[in-house]
């Protein structure tokens, strides 16, 4: 008796099907774009505090759920741009 595991679930982890690349990029892009600039803007405008990963985990969350609904509406625009300006493979 052979027990078939479907591609899916393949290996140690669970891995989504390729319809959710799109959602996953814009999520992941949000997440890691707004941790990084927030908390530069936040080390300008305080300083390297006592207080800095409280005040920059607030101006991260604020950031993010604002970028993440316009990164997800702006992608689509941009891979058409980016397919307009480069030549296909």
């Amino acid at each position: 008796m052979t027990n078939k595991v479907p591609a899916a679930y393949s290996g140690a982890r669970f891995r989504l099907p390729p319809g959710y690349a799109p959602f996953m990029t814009s999520l992941l892009l949000s997440i890691f774009m707004c941790a990084f600039v927030s908390l530069v803007s936040t080390i300008k405008s305080e300083g390297i505090t006592p207080g800095l990963v409280s005040a920059w985990l607030s101006a991260w969350l604020i950031s993010w759920l604002l970028a993440f609904p316009v990164v997800l509406v702006v992608m689509p625009i941009v891979r058409r741009l980016v397919r307009l300006i480069c030549r296909p493979v």
